[in-house]
């Protein structure tokens, strides 16, 4: 019997999924399952004494080592249906734009990734080079739904729309109609041209719904030869370094779903003098990068932000995320609304209270 390996939950995860029976009974199946997966796929932990693996909001990343030596990183997710769907999406990508699928346990939503470099995103690049290579993954990203039975493991981004017509309006009373109702209203119009029924055009694609710049990394220049033989397996910066996306949420439909999140990011870095039009002209940049349509993506954006808005305000200690979703939504949708912080002032996704569940 070989000896056991004890891997530390990350405090913020403990934190926020001792909230739950669920989340409660995930944690404490952890060191089961984590010690099962190091030795079914024959891993060495490669974590430094004291540390605590990385992680994000919905599980955590254990730096480990392959048979070989090779390094590798494997991800333990909390079992919902993004989680589950996100190897699918992975395996179709086969590492071309994204990470590298090496295996994957359905049941348990493990999966063993290449390890990527967690210290270089798209966060800290200039936005002019980040929209450069946002782009040209998103290209590499974007495949046309085959008849293979994997296609149907992914939620539709119409069917969605449609939902939201129906959930949007009945958040926003139950909440006490937190913004005015034109904002509701311009949602609306969205789910309804964009939703399964009111849709005139477009094409679907494999779509990476929350490819905002942290999910974006460089793979180490040492993993250059991983990818050989793999055709446009990520983009260049302009520091020569190859980035990829992690962390997909995929789902089908018009690609130009996937701009939002960069919207509701990095907003400090939006022009004082101007940052409402600073935003626009970032959803155009983004976009043209891309090959996408601005204003679909503009129309994604304005429903994704109300959406989150909804969501935010359900949960306390939340207002400056719904200030923050409140001035991208309403600046997006052409009024920006009074008495909100000014751009600069707002937080950024995930700098909410230590332990505080985040989008």
């Amino acid at each position: 019997m070989s000896l056991r390996t004890e891997v530390p939950v990350p405090p913020a995860l403990s934190v926020r999924y001792g909230r739950t029976s669920a989340g409660r009974a995930w944690l404490s199946s952890l060191p089961d399952l984590t010690h099962g997966r190091l030795e079914r796929w024959e891993l060495a932990l490669d974590l430094q004494t004291g540390a605590f693996p990385w992680h994000g909001q919905g599980g955590m990343v254990i730096p480990v080592r392959r048979k070989d030596g090779s390094p590798a990183a494997l991800k333990i997710a909390f079992p919902h249906d993004e989680a589950k769907a996100e190897r699918h999406a992975l395996s179709l990508w086969g590492g071309s734009g994204a990470v590298r699928l090496l295996e994957s346990d359905a049941g348990t939503c493990a999966m063993l990734l290449e390890r990527l470099d967690p210290g270089c995103s798209l966060q800290t690049v200039p936005l002019g080079e980040a929209a450069v290579v946002w782009g040209g993954l998103m290209r590499q990203l974007s495949l046309v739904p085959g008849d293979e039975p994997v296609w149907q493991e992914f939620d539709q981004i119409a069917g969605k729309a449609e939902q939201w017509s129906d959930d949007l309006p009945a958040d926003w009373e139950q909440q006490g109609r937190p913004f005015p109702r034109w904002l509701l209203e311009a949602a609306l119009e969205v789910c309804q041209t964009r939703g399964a029924v009111g849709r005139r055009s477009g094409r679907d694609v494999l779509v990476h719904t929350d490819f905002h710049f942290l999910n974006i990394l460089a793979r180490p220049e040492a993993a250059g030869a991983a990818g050989a033989g793999v055709p446009d397996a990520g983009v260049q910066g302009a520091g020569g370094k190859t980035f990829v996306a992690i962390d997909p949420q995929p789902m089908i439909g018009e690609p130009e779903f996937a701009v939002a999140p960069l919207l509701w990011n990095r907003l400090a870095d939006l022009p004082r003098g101007n940052p409402a039009a600073g935003l626009r002209q970032r959803c155009l940049d983004f976009s043209a990068a891309a090959g996408l349509d601005a204003e679909t993506a503009r129309q994604w954006a304005v429903v994704r932000e109300v959406e989150n808005a909804l969501w935010y305000a359900a949960r306390p200690g939340h207002q400056g995320d719904v200030a923050r979703s409140l001035w991208v939504a309403s600046t997006l949708a052409g009024q920006t609304l009074a008495d909100l912080p000014i751009a600069h002032d707002l937080p950024e996704p995930g700098s909410t209270k230590p332990g505080e569940a985040d989008r």
